[in-house]
């Protein structure tokens, strides 16, 4: 079942954002550090481009990620015109410090008492948004949740006299191209509970786990899953921690419940869910045959089809 999910605020909220962007600098993007393309917004890329604004992604909670995939993903952005990345965990002290620097790098001509510099943080939901304001303010003025779309309108506020910064709503896209991103972003809690149903998403998660991360799953529950899927996975973990219903069959509701809070609370361990490779994989498998030949290739055979009815 595909996911989707787009609160009706966060139209109002595209619009607000398109409308400031034309006052920004330096557009911050927050991501969730275990899936960076899965929680990028197409609709900021859009913005900022057509504004031609710089761009600093940031890969948030790097500390519950891979570190060998974040700093493959790192790479990739490093390579795109006009964008920095750089990974770092919004809760640790001085990791926020560090982006009004890396923001007047990309905007090196503002950043005084008559040109401050001008940023805007955006986002998808619940990928630390609030979490980074508190700390670049030092102060808590942004409401934190556990769950996504916590901000609902949009702030400014000033770092000092060179340099100011616009909070936002987080913003989801009307449609989810890939059935594998909504997965993802459920598995990280950046969508609405309302919009899933926790056992299809733990599975999702389960078989993605069992693939790249069997020994952390070892580790953690203390079985053997060598000729498992996620299903068996799931059953396995109930039975071991006897989360049974009334009538002696399993809760795979709680069980799911369970893997889900372990991935989002580090306690599996430093997981990513997609690296540049297997992002690059997954667009390929989903693009139509016609799409994916090189053009030269169906060129070639309209040409063989054209001579095979030649009389």
């Amino acid at each position: 079942m595909a996911i989707q999910w787009y609160p009706g605020h966060m139209t109002s909220a595209k619009k607000k954002a398109a409308e400031t962007m034309e006052f920004i600098d330096v557009v911050i993007e927050v991501l969730d550090a275990r899936v960076p393309e899965a929680s990028h917004n197409p609709m900021i890329e859009e913005l900022r481009l057509f504004r031609q604004r710089p761009n600093l992604k940031i890969l948030n909670k790097a500390d519950l990620a891979d570190p060998d995939a974040t700093q493959a993903w790192l790479n990739y952005y490093n390579k795109i015109p006009g964008v920095k990345a750089v990974a770092l965990s919004c809760k640790k002290p001085g990791d926020a410090a560090k982006i009004p620097k890396l923001c007047l790098a990309l905007a090196p001509h503002r950043g005084t008492h008559i040109k401050p510099l001008r940023m805007m943080i955006m986002g998808i939901p619940n990928v630390g948004k609030s979490t980074l304001m508190n700390a670049l303010l030092n102060r808590r003025i942004a409401k934190v949740g556990d769950e996504p779309a916590v901000t609902k309108s949009q702030q400014r506020f000033d770092l000092n006299e060179q340099m100011n910064i616009t909070d936002t709503p987080g913003m989801m896209w009307p449609k989810i191209k890939h059935e594998s991103d909504g997965y993802m972003l459920a598995a990280s809690h950046a969508i609405g509970r309302n919009a899933v149903i926790d056992e299809d998403v733990a599975r999702f998660l389960a078989d993605l786990l069992l693939k790249n991360y069997p020994a952390l799953l070892t580790a953690r529950y203390k079985i053997d899953v060598s000729q498992m899927d996620g299903v068996d996975l799931l059953e396995t973990i109930a039975k071991r921690r006897g989360y049974r219903l009334k009538g002696g069959e399993a809760d795979m509701e709680k069980t799911a419940m369970a893997l889900l809070v372990d991935y989002r609370s580090g306690a599996l361990g430093r997981v990513s869910l997609e690296t540049p490779e297997s992002r690059n994989q997954m667009v390929i498998s989903t693009i139509p045959v016609a799409e994916a030949i090189a053009p030269e290739v169906l060129i070639e055979e309209t040409e063989i089809q054209e001579k095979d009815q030649e009389p």
